[in-house]
């Protein structure tokens, strides 16, 4: 008998950046995690929006010779598909000007989406999503279908607002944070920053989240399940860019964390190989085969640091 293949569902931004001198490269957080997911081998959908475009044809049919299905990207004749502006700086950390009143900014709710996340074994989602109330209904819509919500803070300014973030923890199992989007976070609930252990636990009480991740740069990552932490190290790679390491970061853990009966030291070993991979290569997305990162795995192990 086949064995079952895991369903992840992402949802939200799927759109073109387009960086100086360079052709536009596929993007947005949610899908580089799909796009990732797919490279390990799981079942994967995107819940988006592009226009009726050359720009969104073109974006389906890269999409389409990934493998990866277009089944819930709508198509809008209202919105323009999605652009954004990036600028890499002397650090090789990205910045965007995130174009708005764009296609994925009205994602329509359809029963089509919420049997499909239903039936998922997780759904991922992000803040930048809930920036328009069109979206965000949806979004709020699908959570009340998800098993396995999936939470990757990912802030970026000014899209955001604490309101919006106070409720979609609350429907959160998994939630991800950055130290900065950690420490903000915090603040933005009057809650004086201690530890990221007294941290961790105080969101977990205040939102009642099992599982909390903090990528912490070249300091590595923590992991927090069931009142227990696992710290493990960044892998020294030559940095070509950091755009997406996040979202490969967060495909790797899940890719091992769900579905599976894997060890932490399996989940975490998974996600900091694939954020160290996506970070040593050009692009959210680079080209890449499955055996092309275990061959990096076999050669970079990893030992937890506690």
């Amino acid at each position: 008998m086949e064995e079952k293949k895991h369903k992840i569902v992402s949802f939200g931004e799927v759109l073109w950046d387009i960086f100086p001198g360079e052709q536009r490269r596929i993007g947005g957080a949610p899908f580089n995690v799909v796009y990732h997911l797919s490279k390990m081998g799981l079942d994967v959908e995107m819940i988006s929006s592009v226009g009726n475009d050359e720009l969104g044809r073109e974006l389906l049919q890269k999409i389409r010779s990934w493998q990866i299905s277009t089944d819930h990207i709508q198509i809008t004749d209202q919105y323009p598909t999605s652009t954004v502006v990036a600028n890499v700086d002397e650090n090789n950390d990205a910045h965007y000007d995130i174009i708005e009143n764009v296609a994925w900014d009205f994602i329509e709710t359809t029963s089509k989406d919420q049997n499909l996340v239903k039936n998922a074994d997780a759904l991922v989602f992000g803040t930048l999503a809930a920036r328009n109330g069109k979206t965000k209904n949806t979004l709020f819509e699908l959570l009340e279908s998800g098993t396995y919500n999936v939470f990757d803070i990912n802030l970026r300014e000014p899209y955001y607002d604490i309101n919006s973030i106070n409720e979609l923890l609350h429907k959160t199992h998994l939630a991800k944070f950055n130290k900065a989007e950690l420490r903000m976070v915090l603040d933005f609930l009057s809650k004086e920053y201690q530890t990221e252990e007294d941290s961790i636990q105080y969101l977990q009480e205040k939102f009642g989240i099992r599982e909390i991740i903090i990528s912490k740069g070249s300091k590595g990552a923590l992991y927090c399940r069931d009142n227990e932490f696992y710290l493990y190290p960044t892998i020294p790679v030559e940095v070509k860019d950091t755009v997406g390491s996040g979202d490969s970061f967060l495909a790797g853990f899940l890719s091992k964390r769900i579905g599976n009966e894997a060890s932490a030291h399996e989940i975490m070993t998974q996600a900091v190989s694939l954020g160290a991979f996506i970070t040593s290569q050009e692009g959210a997305c680079p080209e890449y085969t499955l055996e092309d990162f275990i061959k990096f795995k076999d050669h970079h192990p990893v030992m937890a640091l506690g």
